[in-house]
């Protein structure tokens, strides 16, 4: 499946997105209580379907890079028409999005590099543009979660390298790094993650997507 994928031809999208999944079995372990050990890898799914469906209709996305291992998420994810990317380091998340940037990099050299959450059930592709044409601006940016402490995009523009530092308090490492962050309104989708049944709940307040909605 590192083969053939959808790119938007749209000569205004220029950003490449690295979405980051672990296998859908250990996803997603703080939902249990609210959704069961069943539901649980089904909702990871659900939730990186709408995050990629909704990231490939961004106007300035051009493709999606999504780095797993797993085999149903692998299927369902390139057939939305995500370029799928084994987790060779397999040494976590920021492994994982490096190895993902670097994928990128080398078919488009030039590549301005995004690193997205894959649990973005709301996200709208709007709102998804909006904080990506604000990134334009600087070398290295990102957005902070809804609750102000980890990060849900980590930018990188041509020449300049990802530096991943997702997990935990995510947006003190990366304000740390010098990456910039970027302060929006009207982008609640795009800072919604979703860990904990009460995140879940958030998100469907925001409108959740077609495929998390069915679940």
């Amino acid at each position: 499946m590192d083969g053939e994928f959808a790119t938007n031809t749209d000569p205004t999208a220029r950003w490449s997105l690295v979405v980051p999944l672990k296998p859908l079995r250990l996803a997603k372990s703080r939902l249990a209580g609210t959704a069961g050990d069943a539901l649980r890898p089904r909702l990871a799914l659900a939730f990186a379907q709408d995050t990629v469906a909704a990231a490939l209709a961004s106007p300035v996305v051009r493709d999606v890079v999504v780095v797993t291992d797993d085999p149903t998420a692998s299927a369902e994810l390139a057939e939305l028409g995500a370029r799928i990317v084994p987790d060779s380091p397999a040494n976590g998340l920021n492994a994982a999005l490096a190895h993902g940037a670097r994928a990128v990099r080398a078919v488009r050299p030039r590549a301005a590099v995004a690193a997205l959450n894959a649990d973005l059930p709301a996200l709208r592709p709007a709102e998804l543009a909006r904080v990506l044409s604000a990134a334009d601006a600087f070398p290295r940016a990102f957005l902070a979660d809804a609750a102000e402490i980890g990060t849900t995009l980590l930018t990188a523009a041509p020449g300049a390298e990802l530096n991943p530092a997702f997990g935990g308090p995510s947006r003190h490492r990366h304000l740390s790094s010098g990456a910039v962050e970027i302060v929006l309104t009207g982008v609640d989708s795009v800072r919604q993650d979703v860990d904990t049944g009460d995140d879940l709940r958030a998100a469907a307040a925001l409108g959740l997507g077609p495929y998390t909605a069915r679940r």
